[in-house]
């Protein structure tokens, strides 16, 4: 079992990832002395496949436990979803020692976070990711939140977990889609600092979903380290920590203008780093083998580097400009160098992103 500590002062602490660990969540709750009171949020999918065992665990260690459940969809991202958490919250008298338990893949641990982080200007919540996506990226950082019709994620707060425990054992009923999503978030880890994990995701990532647990566990553990040392330099996204939304700028416009029906968030995340890679060849910032090993592995891995859904590359140039993360007006990317090197600028000229999105429709 690793332990990585996430080292931010008063809002500190572990990210804790094994192998067949979940049933043991509820001793690890009571020993950060949190609140009698403890709500579940999953979704109607992994309630039947973890969801009782956690509530279980919670119950046995001596906690009150509440059940909301809600979907895995993007949709549920939402104002709506948000209220029916704070009505079960107030139907079951939760004070402000009391704490939500997220357990799920990212949709999940977005709104219960999001609602842990506004309900009585916040309580305190727990993260157990059952997705490859959430345990090695969304779970971590404090980021929370809901959609907003116009753009992913508008709408949302900082507000750390208490801990995120990470079960790599729950990635044996994901299915392969999403398996393959959460890939993305890998390769971009490994982009953006550890060519070392590049080499060996480059090595395993044809057979994946075959690889034992002890190398599930370390593959996870170099991506929530890298996680964990950017958030503890930058935990509002002032600075550094800008460079984990490599391969997001394209891929969150993607997701928006395909009503987040047509991808997966790791399939848009793919076509965005291609698409970033790209634009760093265009301005000579990177080479072409650069580019084409990243393009390789994201093949292999399953993940799509062309846009296969009928769509005007005009109309995203135009949804970048809705981008929480621009600054005075102007989009910021981040672009690769090289394999483990990436570097933030705002001066790519729209019609360098129009040319390479334009080359990037599938026939």
């Amino acid at each position: 079992m690793r332990r990585i500590p996430v080292s931010l002062g008063a809002r500190s602490y572990d990210i804790v990832i094994g192998d067949g660990i979940i049933g043991k969540l509820g001793d690890a709750v009571r020993d950060l002395g949190l609140g009698s009171k403890q709500m579940i949020v999953t979704s109607q999918t992994v309630w039947p496949l973890y969801g009782k065992t956690v509530k279980d665990s919670l119950t046995t260690s001596g906690f009150d436990v509440c059940i909301t459940l809600t979907s895995d969809d993007e949709e549920a991202k939402s104002f709506e979803t948000l209220t029916t958490i704070f009505d079960k919250l107030l139907e079951n008298d939760f004070e402000r020692n009391s704490g939500i338990v997220a357990v799920g893949g990212g949709v999940v641990g977005d709104i219960a976070g999001f609602a842990a982080a506004t309900f009585m200007r916040g309580i305190r919540f727990v993260q157990v990711p059952t997705t490859l996506l959430a345990q090695v990226d969304s779970s971590i950082g404090g980021k929370t939140g809901v959609n907003h019709p116009n753009a992913k994620n508008l709408i949302g707060a900082f507000h750390q977990p208490r801990l995120v425990w990470t079960d790599v054992g729950t990635l044996s009923t994901i299915p392969e889609r999403e398996l393959r999503s959460g890939l993305a978030e890998v390769v971009k880890y490994s982009v953006i600092a550890d060519p070392e994990l590049f080499r060996l995701l480059s090595e395993n990532v044809r057979s994946f979903s075959n690889i034992s647990g002890d190398t599930l566990i370390e593959t996870i553990s170099r991506c929530c380290s890298i996680k964990a040392r950017i958030v503890e330099q930058d935990e509002r996204e002032e600075g550094i920590r800008s460079i984990l939304n490599y391969g997001h700028t394209v891929g969150h416009a993607l997701e928006s203008l395909t009503s987040y029906a047509q991808y997966t968030h790791g399939e848009a995340i793919a076509i965005g780093m291609t698409a970033a890679a790209r634009i760093s060849l265009e301005i000579d910032a990177t080479d072409r083998e650069t580019v084409q090993l990243q393009e390789n592995v994201i093949r292999v891995a399953g993940l799509p580097t062309r846009m296969h859904q009928p769509i005007d590359p005009v109309e995203i140039v135009q949804q970048l400009n809705k981008d929480k993360k621009r600054r005075a007006g102007r989009v910021r990317w981040v672009l690769p160098r090289r394999i483990g090197e990436v570097f933030l600028t705002e001066d790519v000229p729209p019609e360098v992103v129009l040319r390479v999105l334009q080359g990037m429709i599938a026939s």
